[in-house]
């Protein structure tokens, strides 16, 4: 039996493989293909009759594991710089106020049209106004370097932002005031933490050489992440602090710490570093993609009330968006409208919303549905906006 479930897991990692492969040259991104994949074996599974473990209590393992990691690459992917100034202004700027924006409305729909609690919409809301750095990021390798850091730079803050938007609400949302005292309490006490942590696994990245360094490196993080979640301090803070101190390494070049840091060698491990993290990342998602797909209704994806429910979300999603990058920003809305894909962020916080909060009209199904016709405009997008129109000089840069 054993055997067996060896054959299989190597299996589903390989076409998880083959399925990033093939999303680079089909621009279909490879979440389509595992939660496909994942319904796929739970047709079969109905069909033969054949019977496996009971998934359920490993998704919000895989999901948290998912989550740290993700944020960890998305704050490896934050390298501040001078002359990106205004990129970052700008997509920061798209990051808050188009989740800001999603959120506001959707959660005003949801109290004063079907007259659900503000705390209960709000925390409905916030999964489905975060963009997937996850997927997003990679469908935009073809794009010029401008539009491309963009990309980047607005799905990671996305990310960041509504997670500790979502915890601030699910933590202190009977008493706003009282939990924005105590939330900037911990903020600060998480910063001064954060420091001391990032120095702490820095120097052993750096310092150590026993051939095992890595993997204790990332076990660490998590597990102060855990900590720190448990005595309700915004643990998210400190993997994205320790993710921009890694990334930002060379800034300390003319300080002190350049007596005791040797740059080459510090980028050579940090380059291993985040290979490895990388590596773990995509087996991490593949499996939650999997395990997604696999538990997900199939019936309900066909249910006439979740798929007017998802396109109305979908609606508000790019309404907001054209408006916000023709009026707002005042940059062109190609080809950046495309990339506002909804993917792992968006399941896990909506998993992580009690039961007793759970508002009927958004089911598991209709997050699935967004997820997936949200990658398909993508994709659409990306056919039609072609390589060969997109150059450095292509009114797309945002400058």
């Amino acid at each position: 039996m054993s055997s067996y479930v060896i054959l299989i897991f190597c299996v589903l990692i390989l076409l998880a493989y083959l399925f990033d492969i093939t999303s680079r040259y089909t621009r279909i991104p490879g979440v389509v293909f595992l939660i496909g994949l994942g319904i796929g074996i739970q047709v079969l599974v109905e069909t033969t009759g054949f019977s496996i473990p009971d998934f359920n209590p490993l998704l919000p393992v895989f999901g948290t594991i998912g989550l740290i990691l993700i944020i960890m690459e998305a704050s490896l992917d934050l390298k501040l710089a001078k002359n990106k100034f205004r990129l970052i202004i700008k997509s920061a700027t798209a990051a808050v106020f188009l989740f800001a924006l999603f959120v506001g409305i959707m959660t005003i729909i949801l109290v004063y049209s079907m007259g659900y609690k503000v705390t209960d919409s709000i925390l409905n809301a916030v999964p489905f106004g975060i963009i997937s750095s996850a997927v997003a990021i990679p469908c935009a390798s073809h794009l010029n370097k401008r539009q491309k850091e963009f990309i980047v730079y607005e799905s990671s803050l996305s990310n960041i932002i509504g997670i500790l938007f979502f915890d601030f609400i699910l933590i202190y949302g009977d008493s706003i005031l009282l939990g924005l005292f105590n939330f900037i309490l911990n903020s600060i006490i998480t910063i001064i933490v954060a420091v001391v942590i990032t120095f702490a696994l820095a120097l052993l990245l750096h310092k150590i050489t026993y051939h095992i360094n890595y993997v204790i490196i990332l076990t660490s993080l998590i597990l102060v992440y855990v900590l720190a979640g448990m005595i309700h301090l915004p643990a998210l803070l400190l993997v994205m602090a320790f993710g921009m101190a890694l990334a930002n390494y060379r800034l300390s070049e003319n300080t002190f710490l350049s007596r005791y840091i040797q740059y080459d060698k510090f980028g050579n491990d940090l380059a291993s570093f985040t290979r490895i993290m990388r590596e773990l990342t995509f087996i991490v998602k593949s499996f939650f993609f999997i395990m997604f797909g696999y538990l997900t209704q199939i019936e309900g994806l066909f249910d006439l009330s979740n798929v007017i429910t998802s396109l109305c979300i979908i609606a508000g999603i790019y309404f907001l968006r054209i408006i916000f990058l023709r009026i707002i920003l005042k940059i062109p809305v190609l080809p950046f409208l495309f990339f506002s894909p909804r993917g792992l962020v968006t399941i896990l916080l909506f998993l992580s919303v009690p039961a007793s909060l759970k508002i009927g009209l958004i089911s598991k199904e209709v997050v699935t549905l967004v997820i997936l016709l949200t990658i398909f405009i993508m994709f659409i997008g990306n056919i039609f906006y072609r390589d060969d129109i997109i150059t450095d000089q292509y009114p797309g840069n945002i400058d």
